[in-house]
């Protein structure tokens, strides 16, 4: 992943997919080498192998060598041509590599394999809502988190949050982003998704209760800086507002935030 979205706990939903496979299989049996010993397990079919390289692609993922994730991914798919999450993960790392054609039409492969699993709905719908199509991504996250099967609603939920407030649809950004904190509770991505909700209507207070149960969760990235300075300045904070525009300059000198603030673009 890269570093913006390490910075927030992982973007919405690229983090979250990494959650939403399943362990490797256990069916492995070992070949031998060369010399009549045993080498390392090797999976006795496809899907097994599809996964596991998978699986392995998601890694290299987290890691943020994205490169080798696609090498795994594309291995994965061209073993397993069936398995619907190889190119619903593919489409994922395509989508960071800004090849967006390409990860539409994995999208479209992994849906046309498994239209109704939940994962996949997840993960196309923050694929539309990060290429500009918010409108059309809430019914995929709606399906994700309908799905009684669906593991971690919690994510379809937060997303479906994040894209409603692009939408300028607080209340409904609201709604979602109070259910997948009653669903994962002390998470610091809804935490910041509701701060930014508060502050959209000039609820200050609120933005700050947000924001300060959010940093003590995690290290804040630009974002949550960016937000928190803004708040503070709203309230007339201006000790605390100097000192998270000393933050955001020592952590943080090249990030988009960092230029608004020099170019004093609060809003």
């Amino acid at each position: 992943m890269n570093k913006r979205m390490n910075r927030l706990v992982a973007c919405s939903c690229a983090a979250a997919a990494l959650l939403l496979f399943a362990p490797l299989g256990a069916a492995q049996q070992s070949a031998p080498d060369q010399t009549g010993g045993v080498s390392s397990p090797v999976p006795r079919d496809a899907r097994t192998r599809a996964k596991a390289h998978t699986e392995l692609g998601s890694l290299y993922f987290q890691n943020g060598n994205l490169i080798v994730a696609l090498e795994e991914l594309t291995l994965a798919a061209a073993i397993d041509p069936e398995y619907a999450t190889a190119f619903s993960t593919r489409g994922l790392i395509l989508y960071y590599v800004k090849e967006f054609e390409s990860a539409e039409k994995d999208f479209q492969r992994a849906l046309s394999l498994e239209g109704r699993n939940p994962d996949i709905s997840n993960n196309y719908g923050w694929f539309l809502c990060q290429t500009g199509k918010v409108k059309e991504s809430i019914p995929y996250f709606e399906q994700a988190h309908r799905n009684p099967l669906y593991q971690t609603p919690e994510l379809a939920y937060l997303n479906q949050g994040a894209c409603y407030i692009k939408l300028n649809e607080l209340d409904l950004a609201d709604d979602a982003l109070r259910k997948s904190l009653r669903l994962m509770p002390e998470n610091p991505q809804a935490l910041f998704h509701l701060a930014n909700v508060s502050y959209k209507r000039g609820n200050f207070d609120a933005a700050k209760k947000h924001l300060s149960e959010a940093v003590r969760l995690v290290d804040p990235g630009p974002e949550i800086l960016w937000l928190y300075l803004r708040v503070e300045r709203r309230l007339g904070n201006q000790s605390d507002e100097r000192s998270l525009a000393a933050q955001l300059r020592r952590k943080f000198p090249d990030s988009p935030e960092y230029q608004e603030l020099l170019k004093g673009n609060f809003e």
